[in-house]
């Protein structure tokens, strides 16, 4: 990366991924569309399909990417839960919505109401980066919903943000997104996801030449599409603006409602989501457990995946053993707090 990039042109780019490594579709993954009134989702499920009798997970993606981003940390889990992600409104494989609504509280009444057309509640809920606040907003309003919630770099309001961050917070800012589409137009597909990988990535070399060419090729897809920038514009603008609401709408507010058992993941090379936020998020989330992986970047559950999936296992012990206890009426603590290191 050039010293001489303009900062806006550098990263103001997918500050999520648009897939993960070795996350091309094909036999190892199946893909549906899931049609409600004026929605339509893609549903991405991991090699094996539906695993009856495993509680159901579901895993929500952040601001550009979509359910490929998952495709390292499923397969980790099937033996496990009966996982699946959605690609949100307007990005992956699912069009735009009806009401051309993108705020958080719309993303978040996606995820309910695919829950509930599907019957698949509660679930093991995972979001990461914007899918992390808008799965935080299901869990508070919906608790009926959410076995276990685990929030990876969740978007959740900084006083303070990272001044890497800002440039994606620009393009909230109305007609931001065309003068960087004008500004980049003679960037290749990989140039572009070699940028964002550079954004989102602790360390870039970790991705492998399959990973790369599945991030090029969909981003390339993605360009093609004729709201591609309308969709990243109004999402952003409208994670913005969730980070400006006060009171019961707070989305710190809202963290202290999670009634669900909580893991949240951090990387400390995070770029877009402060390191030093975990510790206030721990503190939000009432009997929370927290994993800090030094190395990692804003998606560790692409980086790190192994790793990621030791501490849902975690979780889901623990939440097995509470409702074990409350079923039999017993008593049970646990340690609310996990640091772990390199992992």
């Amino acid at each position: 990366m050039s010293s001489t990039d303009s900062p806006d042109t550098r990263t103001a780019a997918l500050p999520v991924p648009p897939a993960g490594p070795g996350s091309r579709a094909g036999a190892a993954e199946t893909v549906r569309s899931v049609t409600l009134p004026g929605l339509t989702l893609s549903v991405r499920t991991p090699a094996g399909g539906e695993a009856p009798g495993r509680e159901p997970a579901l895993c929500v993606h952040g601001l550009g990417g979509s359910s490929r981003n998952w495709s390292a940390l499923m397969p980790l889990l099937a033996d496990r839960v009966d996982g699946e992600a959605l690609d949100l409104p307007g990005f992956g494989q699912s069009p735009p919505p009806g009401d051309g609504n993108y705020s958080v509280s719309a993303q978040a009444r996606a995820v309910i109401r695919h829950l509930d057309a599907a019957g698949r509640g509660p679930v093991h809920l995972i979001g990461n980066s914007m899918g992390g606040a808008a799965s935080t907003r299901v869990a508070a309003l919906r608790p009926d919903l959410v076995r276990t919630l685990t929030l990876i770099s969740p978007a959740l309001p900084e006083l303070r943000p990272q001044l890497t961050a800002v440039p994606t917070a620009l393009l909230a800012v109305p007609g931001v997104t065309g003068l960087f589409s004008r500004l980049t137009r003679d960037w290749t597909p990989e140039r572009r996801t070699r940028e964002v990988l550079a954004l989102c990535y602790g360390d870039p070399a970790r991705v492998t030449p399959e990973g790369l060419g599945s991030a090029v090729e969909e981003y390339a897809r993605r360009l093609q599409l004729p709201y591609f920038w309308e969709v990243m514009e109004r999402s952003a603008r409208g994670l913005v603006n969730a980070y400006t609401l006060g009171g019961q709408h707070s989305l710190w507010r809202q963290a202290e409602r999670v009634l669900a058992p909580t893991l949240l993941v951090y990387g400390g090379r995070d770029r877009l989501v402060s390191y030093r936020m975990a510790r206030r998020a721990a503190a939000a989330f009432r009997g929370s457990r927290l994993l800090t992986l030094p190395e990692a970047g804003h998606v560790a559950m692409m980086e790190y995946p192994e790793a990621v999936a030791r501490a849902v296992r975690e979780l889901l012990d623990t939440h097995a053993v509470l409702h074990e206890d409350a079923v039999s009426g017993g008593q049970h603590v646990t340690d609310v707090t996990a640091d772990a290191g390199r992992s």
